[in-house]
């Protein structure tokens, strides 16, 4: 199986949790030149929603959001993994990091049906460097 392992840099933006919010901001990203490795949102409560960002170029997404007028918490740093789907791909890649001693504290993974898959893991900051290795 053909795995990329890569670190990653990426930013929170809390926003209000309305119909179309992450359609305006990713518009906004997109139309002021910032291209996404990953995205995900998640409600904080019941009228917020939390939007992690991973920049391809970091300095741009800053400009951007500050254009934007978006505030960002971070940069801070996760493991995007890519590579060829097979039973297992996920499984593997923690089998890998629990071998190293490392905590994931947090993961989401999607398959393209065509043979591929993505998957952004975050491990706690003092790990990092070992899960990164």
């Amino acid at each position: 199986m053909a795995v990329r392992i890569r670190a990653a840099k990426y930013f929170y933006a809390n926003v209000r949790d309305e119909p179309g919010a992450a359609y305006r901001i990713l518009s906004q990203l997109s139309g002021l030149g910032v291209n996404l490795l990953a995205f995900t949102a998640v409600p904080t409560g019941p009228t917020r929603a939390q939007l992690a960002l991973f920049p391809e170029n970091d300095g741009k997404l800053i400009a951007a959001a500050r254009q934007a007028q978006l505030a960002l918490d971070g940069p801070h740093r996760a493991l995007l993994v890519q590579g060829d789907d097979e039973l297992g791909a996920f499984a593997s890649v923690h089998q890998r990091l629990f071998e190293a001693g490392v905590d994931v504290y947090a993961s989401s993974g999607v398959t393209d049906g065509r043979g591929s898959f993505g998957y952004v893991v975050y491990v706690r900051e003092d790990q990092f460097d070992r899960a990164a290795a």
